[in-house]
């Protein structure tokens, strides 16, 4: 058994289109390497940080992003290489092991699929389009049906009658 420490830098995004890990962002490592009988075990944590938007409100927001890694890369003689469909199984390929899939797999499970910049994040108005986290309480838009609109400038609108 030998542990590792040590990191990775994808030229890929690790992610949705709405939060991923950006191209050239490290990815920090903390492995642990078995010999068994079929191959190598590697287990351990991928850590990093992701970036995108809130799903609600749109601003940009930035998560840090955990991953249990574990999978077996079997020597390609063994029995679990010969007997397993080659898409199911991760083959040593000259004594190396490609860890990027692996942790690219691992980082996007972990990450929302709706990403929020605060768990009760009010989104948007529907009207003006503004954050309304940083509209005041009371903010609301008057909407005239215009089967009304005639009414309304014979008489005023409802506020200019409810002060008469």
């Amino acid at each position: 058994m030998k542990t590792v420490a040590t990191s990775l830098v994808s030229n890929h995004p690790m992610g949705i289109e709405v939060i991923a890990v950006p191209a050239g962002t490290k990815v920090d490592l903390d492995l642990r390497l078995e010999s068994v009988v079929e191959g190598i075990l590697v287990s351990g944590k991928a850590f990093s940080v992701a970036e995108g938007e809130c799903a609600r409100c749109l601003i940009d927001i930035t998560r840090d992003v955990e991953a249990s890694v574990r999978e077996l890369y079997a020597f390609p003689d063994s029995t679990t290489a010969q007997t397993i469909e080659d898409d199911e199984v991760l083959i040593l390929e000259d004594d190396l092991i490609d860890l990027e899939p692996l942790v690219r797999d691992e980082l996007t499970l972990q990450l929302p699929l709706a990403p929020l910049c605060q768990p009760d994040c009010p989104g948007l108005c529907s009207v003006c389009g503004e954050r309304l986290a940083d509209l005041e309480p009371d903010h609301n838009h008057e909407i005239v049906d215009a089967r009304w609109a005639a009414l309304q400038s014979q008489f005023g609108s409802i506020s200019e009658v409810e002060e008469k």
